[in-house]
Parts: C-alpha cells; structure tokens; sequence
C-alpha cells in the first residue's frame, strides 16, 4: 500500500491567535481505516480540513496522494477525498434533497444516466428517496446527517473522511453506517472517522489515533489504546463498555488477551468456564 495522506510538523494558527495544531506528524496508508478520537478543542476537525485544502497550514506541510495541498485547488482534492462534515448546514446547496445528491457529480462532469443511477441508490440507500423533492433544511438532524453522507459517497472519492458520522443516529441507521463502511473498506477505500462514540470504532478500525490539546498522543491498534487509561484520562474519553466491564473484573485471562467485542468476551469466558484458561 502506498500513502495516501502525509502530514509533516503541521502547525495551525487561527486568525484569533489559537493555536490548534501543534506539530502533527502523520501517515495514513491506501486502504486504511482510521479512527480519530479525543475531546472537543483537541484539533480533530481542524486536522482533517487540512486533508482536502479547506485549511492551509501555519507551518509544515500536508500531502493528499504525494500533492501538496497549498499548491492545488480545493475542488482538485475533492474529487479524491470527501468530507462529511460533523454539521451538515456547511455542505448543502441546494433546494432540493435530490438536487443535493446531483450537486457534486454535475460539477464533476458525470453523464445523465450516471447521475439518475448513483442519486438514486445513494438516497435508498439511506432511507431518504421519499424526501427526494423536499429541502434538506426540513430534514430532522439525523436526516440531514445521512443527506450529507449521501452527496459525498454518491462521487465515490479514494478517501471518505467522516466527522461524527453517528450523532443524531439510532441504533438501526448506525448499524447501517457501520455495513456501508465495511463495504467501502472491502472496495479498497481509505476510510478516517473523527468521533466521540468509541463503542462505534473498536470493531470496525484497525488504527487508532488519540488527539489532545492540538497534538497526537496516541496511534496505534485500538486494543492496546483502548486499555490504557492513562491515555484515555488525557483525552477526556470514557474507557469503553467491553474494556469497563474487564477491567472492574480483575480476571488475569481478560485482562491480558484485552477483548473488545461482546464476541471476544463470550469466548474468552466460555473458555474459562470450561477450564481451558479461555483458549478456544
């Protein structure tokens, strides 16, 4: 695999003085999925508007597919990575939900039937072909969440970064987002979710990668992360429900092979139960 983003000694500056980017350092790989996690001000949104040219860094340099994001347009980036952004009033357009869907691939230059076909199933896709002809803005927020996921897969970019992708969602529409996801992933896609839900990404992601205070103080594998609490008390994050229930059963097995899924645990004590020390 090769990369797809590079971030080198990234600083960011606000005009109002913030600093919210403090020296990121950052690879991401073709075909990855990445989850970013941490409290809000940690500098998640602001790092990934550097990923399609929205920002341009104070200091450093990012890199989408080897090109450097201040010498290229932002419409160039899009074509190859989509943002769905935590609020979705910064992405609409249009008047109409359907219109909303077609906005990207028109300006792409997609042909007719292409556009009829992909709004299409993007819109049943997430259950919003009945509101085809209605204004986004009507949406309920969930809605409008599943609207602007809908343009931007409709476009079908590389790399697919989603900015909390499951508030305002119930359990059926996350199971959803979490099934298209994988399918994207088996597609070859580069996927990056930005989120506070951590019971969402300890199935689905293989990288994990905790911010704080602009800085990256955690990257790796969610199930080294994900039991370490002094990583997680930094960042203001609630150790998962899995890890939780382990962790306050002081059983040595579980706690040192770490599941992290209801599958993982039944396992693990199905095995202890048996007397085979959790070896299945």
């Amino acid at each position: 695999m090769g990369e797809a983003i590079e971030v080198r000694n990234l600083w960011y500056i606000y005009p109002n003085g913030v600093v919210a980017l403090k020296g990121i350092n950052l690879e991401i790989r073709l075909g990855e999925k990445v989850a970013i996690v941490g409290p809000n001000g940690a500098g998640k949104s602001t790092l990934i508007k550097h990923f399609n040219g929205l920002l341009k860094p104070t200091k450093g340099v990012v890199r989408v597919f080897g090109v450097d994001t201040r010498k290229t347009t932002v419409a160039t980036l899009a074509r190859r990575i989509g943002i769905v952004f935590q609020n979705p009033y910064h992405q609409f357009f249009s008047e109409k939900v359907w219109d909303e869907v077609a906005f990207a691939l028109k300006n792409f230059g997609f042909p007719e039937e292409t556009i009829r076909h992909r709004v299409t199933k993007v819109l049943r896709l997430f259950d919003l072909y009945d509101y085809a002809d209605r204004s986004p803005f009507t949406l309920s927020s969930g809605e409008m969440r599943r609207l602007a996921m809908a343009s931007i897969l409709a476009y079908d970019p590389d790399i697919i970064v989603f900015d909390e992708p499951t508030v305002g969602q119930d359990r059926f529409h996350k199971e959803k987002i979490r099934e298209y996801i994988k399918l994207l992933s088996s597609q070859g896609k580069t996927i990056i979710l930005v989120t506070h839900d951590i019971d969402f990404v300890v199935e689905e992601f293989d990288r994990l990668i905790v911010m704080s205070e602009g800085r990256i103080i955690a990257d790796g594998a969610p199930r080294e992360i994900l039991y370490n609490e002094e990583i997680l008390t930094k960042a203001s994050l609630i150790l998962p429900q899995i890890p939780r229930l382990v962790k306050y059963s002081e059983i040595p097995f579980l706690l040192k092979h770490k599941p992290l899924t209801e599958d993982e645990l039944l396992i693990a004590v199905l095995g202890i139960l048996r007397g085979d020390g959790g070896r299945c």
